[in-house]
């Protein structure tokens, strides 16, 4: 009897064993994990997030510093949300990743409300930007490194960071030494001349294969606008939508969104490897003199978005200089 009950034990365990092999071998590969190193890592210079707010409406500006430690002094981003996004809590992840890496984020408000004002949204956001650097050159903050600024902005607020960056010699701005606008959107800005956007500035401009909210007509315009940028010094991006494995990584209008990790999991590979990559390399790039191959050139490392976790690389980004 003992044997009999010793035998289907065994057949148990190995039939046990069996499904679960069956069952791994069926569940879908999941997305790649944020890499160790490198642009887009979690390689950190900083553990703390100082946030401050400063003034009300649309010259309302966020800033944010790093600390633990504190430097003395750090390059300065800009970055100009998209519409309604008026609280930086929907790009949190993003800034504090841009900061932990170290650097200054000013976070213009530009919107006083969702209904009126889109002739001022430019100017609220260049006003922003001023009074975001004499706030930090007093007092207890970091001090900015003027020779180290970047703009970044996201849907209609990439068309307020090539807005920026083309007036920033006539508004007393400092000249940036990148730019990346994503997804960007330009009907509801001022118009202004992208010519002077100045010719030594860093310039990716991307867009996202499934976004339907604005699709590639601004990119496009940013993009081709800008000849006096040489092909060496920009690239024109395209995300593109992976459902390989789970959950999909989509190219959509949201996949900048970057709530933080206990709100959501709008966080993943195409933030790791997309975005957070490009921009991260494209400072590195332009401050430091570093990863370039990360971000310009159309090469292996530029496009790479990692691997899913069966081993299959994810579908890679599309890198052109004709749209």
């Amino acid at each position: 009897m003992i044997k009999k009950i010793t035998i289907l034990f065994v057949i148990g365990m190995l039939l046990s064993s069996f499904f679960a092999s069956v069952n791994a071998t069926l569940e879908e590969p999941t997305q790649p994990e944020q890499p160790i190193t490198g642009p887009g890592s979690a390689e950190y210079s900083h553990f703390l997030v100082i946030k401050t707010i400063h003034k009300r409406g649309g010259q309302q500006y966020w800033i944010f510093e790093p600390f633990m430690p504190k430097p003395e002094s750090a390059p300065l981003i800009v970055f100009n949300h998209g519409w309604s996004a008026i609280h930086p809590i929907s790009y949190r992840a993003w800034i504090n990743h841009i900061v932990k890496k170290g650097n200054i984020v000013v976070y213009p408000r530009y919107q006083k409300g969702l209904v009126r004002g889109f002739e001022n949204f430019t100017t609220n956001a260049v006003n922003a930007v001023k009074d975001a650097i004499e706030t930090l050159n007093k007092g207890w903050h970091v001090r900015p490194d003027l020779d180290k600024f970047a703009i970044l902005g996201h849907s209609l607020g990439g068309g307020i960071t090539a807005n920026m960056a083309a007036l920033a010699l006539d508004e007393d701005l400092p000249i940036p030494k990148a730019i990346m606008p994503v997804q960007p959107f330009l009907h509801m800005v001022e118009k202004v001349d992208f010519l002077k956007i100045n010719n030594n500035t860093l310039m990716l401009v991307i867009v996202g294969e499934e976004d339907t909210v604005v699709g590639n007509h601004s990119a496009k315009i940013i993009f081709e606008n800008t000849t006096q940028i040489p092909y060496s010094n920009k690239d024109f991006i395209i995300q593109v939508t992976d459902k390989y494995g789970s959950p999909d990584i989509i190219a959509d209008h949201l996949a900048p969104v970057c709530l933080p990790r206990f709100l959501s999991d709008s966080v993943n590979a195409m933030d790791y490897y997309s975005t957070w990559k490009l921009f991260d390399a494209l400072t590195d790039y332009a401050f430091y003199n570093e990863n370039l191959e990360y971000c310009l050139g159309n090469t292996h490392e530029q496009r790479f978005m990692g691997l899913w976790s069966d081993g299959t690389p994810v579908k890679e980004l599309i890198v052109t200089d004709n749209p």
